[in-house]
């Protein structure tokens, strides 16, 4: 995706052109392209791609596809979601029309009673129908070049969000205006209006040593960026992951964590401020869990296997790599 400098934030214009273009030539994808494409995994890490394959795809059982299950070849451009279509179309050009399968698009946050491809599901033991594919990638999958030493940003929790959730409201009635904090809601025509600031961009964040990275109907749009950065993402346990697999992040390991009640915000502040080799620890290991996920091509195989896998175990194909799935 084509990256704006200056946001660090990806180009739509770019995106739904490129989208608008492959649903024009979704046909020509076959089998031996597919079969190319995975030709290239030679070059990528065999450990990480067996290892979030698994992960993304906990179906490890045959399934049989429902019924009312769509088949590709009936796929038609949404009027709503049409990011999610797009990364949809990208991979099952490489499949037959022929093959069901089942999707959810938007905030999903409930487990399917089928395996589905979902941007998101909850963190749970027994969240296996709930197949992780990599959707809305042109908003959520967004990195930065950081160019400030976290040793010269503002001692300050930075955050700008839309608040429509109670947790998120319960956060800005105990924070909203607190000298550590710099906490600002951007959506308006609400009964806690006086919260209300202006957006800033994704450099001004940057600034400051901690970003609020709070989820909101699922995850944490912000959590990618924030992690890419030299400012360190302050935010209660994560209780639902997408393909940036939250489920993986570790308090004081990966950001810096707070109790479900957000009573110790000032105390885990102080705590970082006063210990900055421990925060720069945190920005080190956060930096490195990101790069995983800043290589294209190992991005596109791991989606290609992820919708392979499901294929297979549906009992619709014959699978590319048996001894994985």
């Amino acid at each position: 995706m084509i990256r704006n400098p200056w946001t660090h934030k990806n180009i739509k214009l770019f995106y739904y052109a490129k989208g608008s273009l492959m649903e024009g030539f979704r046909r020509l994808g076959d089998k031996r392209s597919r079969e190319r494409l995975m030709r290239s995994m030679d070059t990528l890490d065999r450990e990480q791609l067996e290892t979030r394959l698994s992960y993304y795809n906990k179906v490890d059982v045959p399934f049989k596809v429902p019924e009312d299950a769509e088949a590709i070849g009936d796929l038609k451009l949404p009027k709503k979601n049409k990011a999610y279509y797009f990364d949809l179309i990208e991979f099952t050009r490489y499949f037959p029309d022929m093959l069901k399968f089942q999707y959810q698009f938007g905030d999903v946050t409930q487990i399917p009673l089928a395996p589905a491809l979902v941007k998101s599901r909850p963190i749970l033991e027994d969240n296996e129908n709930s197949v992780l594919f990599k959707f809305n990638k042109v908003r959520h999958y967004t990195f930065t070049n950081d160019r400030i030493p976290y040793s010269r940003k503002k001692d300050v929790l930075i955050g700008r969000a839309s608040v429509k959730q109670e947790h998120r409201r319960e956060f800005l009635r105990m924070y909203f205006g607190h000298p550590m904090c710099d906490l600002g809601q951007i959506n308006s025509g609400t009964n806690h209006d006086e919260w209300l600031k202006d957006k800033i961009t994704i450099n001004e964040h940057l600034k400051y040593k901690f970003v609020w990275c709070q989820e909101g109907n699922d995850v944490a749009s912000n959590l990618k960026w924030v992690m890419s950065s030299n400012s360190i993402a302050v935010m209660p346990p994560p209780k639902y992951e997408t393909w940036f697999m939250e489920g993986r992040l570790r308090p004081n390991v990966h950001y810096i964590p707070l109790k479900e009640d957000y009573s110790d915000l000032e105390e885990q502040l102080d705590y970082y401020l006063r210990n900055a080799d421990e925060a720069q620890n945190i920005i080190k290991n956060a930096n490195a869990y990101v790069r995983k996920f800043r290589d294209p091509k190992l991005e596109k195989v791991l989606c290609l296997l992820v919708m392979d896998k499901y294929f297979a175990k549906s009992g619709q194909l014959s699978p590319l790599f048996p001894k994985w799935y």
